[in-house]
């Protein structure tokens, strides 16, 4: 293991806490935190400067196929059990209000929102960590139960925005000020703000937004939905299952060595081509087709690296396409993400090394 500088959180420390990780070694990973806490290094920092952005690199080389999902996962508990660790290194007393920390409703990316609960906490504030997944029903039911002085809602994936609005509203309801978090929001939180909430893009912004009872009365200027009206995203979720079903059968018409699948890479096709669905729903609900033509080109590239060819992502598009022909909004982000696709093909390929 490195010594560290005293105070300071070096890269060959990081390096470490990422070999760690790697090797699924959870005693060194600790070690390696405590070393840096035993050094000077506040908790803060380790939080922000070390867990946060390797769990970002431990994504980054799933999305590569350089890790496994049984990887990322060990790579994932291991860190989750580091800001245990962190957070159990020095009992703080709480000085200040409650705040109630959750995941979004069919959010499973449990850890950034863990990692901004204990920033909360090391700042003094009560914190409530709800964890992952938590329904809209449930999370109202716990505020009504116990006083909380505001909510942060934690969301990764942007197509879970419709329920991040249903748990935004529900908070507004019971009286409850809310500020969010995650890409889920956009990087620059422009989905936030069409949907009418306080975004944070990391946990210090969060701790001051939360701080501020001023800033989070006030709020942002309410929900702009009118677009709803056109009920393209209500017809849209409605049908999922039969367009999964369609989209399946002609996958395997179009490719025919889809029809050889194992049941294994069956499901994960039928997931792909929901998530497909679920992205374009999302677009339609915060009116925005970045969201989808992004969403397509991660997809694109992550099934590339696993072997997919991009033709295959194309069909797949082209038949939503023909499909939802009378949906003037989806047909148009389903054109916008063919010519991402497009693009994408015509790029010339790397050279060798």
């Amino acid at each position: 293991m490195t010594t560290a500088t005293r105070g300071v959180l070096s890269a060959a420390a990081y390096e470490d806490y990422l070999h760690c990780l790697a090797e699924a070694d959870e005693p060194a990973a600790i070690e390696v935190a405590r070393g840096l806490l035993d050094g000077g290094v506040p908790a803060e920092r380790l939080l922000l400067e070390l867990v946060a952005p390797a769990q970002a690199e431990v994504g980054e080389r799933w999305a590569r196929n350089e890790w496994s999902v049984a990887q990322e996962h060990a790579a994932t508990h291991i860190s989750e059990r580091v800001v245990g660790a962190i957070a159990a290194y020095r009992e703080v007393r709480p000085t200040r209000g409650r705040i109630v920390v959750a995941c979004m409703d069919g959010e499973w990316h449990a850890l950034p929102a863990r990692l901004v609960a204990e920033m909360l906490r090391l700042r003094g504030w009560q914190v409530t960590f709800l964890g992952a997944s938590v329904p809209a029903a449930h999370l109202v039911s716990y505020l009504h139960r116990h006083d909380a002085d505001a909510v942060a809602l934690a969301c990764a994936l942007p197509m879970r925005l419709p329920h991040a609005h249903r748990m935004v509203e529900a908070c507004q309801r019971a009286d409850v000020p809310v500020v969010v978090g995650g890409r889920g929001f956009g990087t620059d939180g422009r989905w936030a703000r069409r949907l009418g909430v306080l975004w944070a893009p990391d946990g210090p912004t969060a701790a001051r937004l939360l701080g501020d009872e001023r800033a989070l009365r006030a709020g942002p200027p309410p929900a702009s939905l009118a677009h709803l009206a056109d009920d393209e995203y209500a017809a849209l979720v409605a049908r999922r299952g039969e367009l999964i079903d369609s989209a399946l059968a002609d996958l395997a018409h179009r490719h025919p060595a889809a029809r050889d699948y194992t049941p294994a890479q069956t499901d994960s096709t039928v997931s792909d081509l929901g998530h497909v669905l679920d992205f374009l729903a999302a677009a339609l609900y915060v009116d925005d087709d970045t969201l989808f033509t992004e969403f397509v080109e991660w997809m694109a590239a992550v099934l590339d690296s696993r072997g997919v060819p991009e033709s295959a992502v194309d069909t797949v598009l082209g038949h939503y396409a023909r499909v939802l022909q009378d949906f003037p909004r989806a047909a148009g982000y389903l054109r916008s993400g063919r010519a991402v696709v497009a693009a994408r093909c015509a790029r010339p390929a790397p050279a060798e090394a």
